[in-house]
């Protein structure tokens, strides 16, 4: 690659932040120029084949020094989508459980689940095995039909139900959370 020594450092810089025109600005293309023609640079130099070339070689060697592969970004997924779901009760402030009142009047344990942290796990997991359903425009919209990789209708059910439950549960805790605090 015949990088000059400029379009070098927009590399280094860009590969810290992905943040094509803070890279420009710290490689010195907005010199005198101000924010505006640095976002240019920096969308010009990400056209650049070389540039781009360049800053894959870079990224691809820092995900290796660093050991991160798509086997260990999908491990951290599903580990933390684990640890998300796990029931989790909720406590005082001296630590002790906060029971609440069931709806039959029993008095039980509140829990509570990161329902946000366990939806987005799933998301980013569906995306890279490309569960869902997404439509890409090819043209414009009346000279190509939309094109559609489709989730078979079991898939979607399953996932449906799935965010459905944890939607639910969510707002059960929430109440019992809220239920709790009136109580203090």
């Amino acid at each position: 690659m015949n990088l000059t020594a400029r379009q070098q450092r927009f590399v280094a810089e860009y590969v810290i932040d992905l943040n094509a025109t803070q890279a420009a600005i710290r490689a010195g293309y907005s010199a005198g120029q101000g924010t505006r023609s640095a976002q240019v640079q920096g969308e010009r130099l990400l056209r650049n084949v070389e540039v781009r070339a360049a800053v894959e070689s870079r990224t691809n060697k820092l995900a290796k020094d660093l050991g991160i592969d798509a086997q260990y970004v999908l491990r951290t997924i599903k580990a933390t989508i684990e640890r998300c779901a796990q029931a989790k009760p909720v406590l005082d402030r001296k630590g002790d459980p906060v029971y609440v009142e069931t709806q039959d009047g029993r008095s039980v344990a509140a829990y509570t689940f990161e329902a946000n942290a366990v939806l987005k796990g799933a998301e980013l997991l569906g995306r890279h095995l490309r569960m869902f359903t997404e439509k890409v425009s090819v043209g414009g919209a009346d000279d190509l039909p939309a094109i559609k990789a489709e989730m078979s209708d079991l898939d979607g059910a399953r996932l449906i139900a799935f965010a459905l439950e944890l939607g639910l549960r969510a707002s059960r805790h929430s109440s019992a959370s809220a239920q709790d605090k009136s109580l203090t």
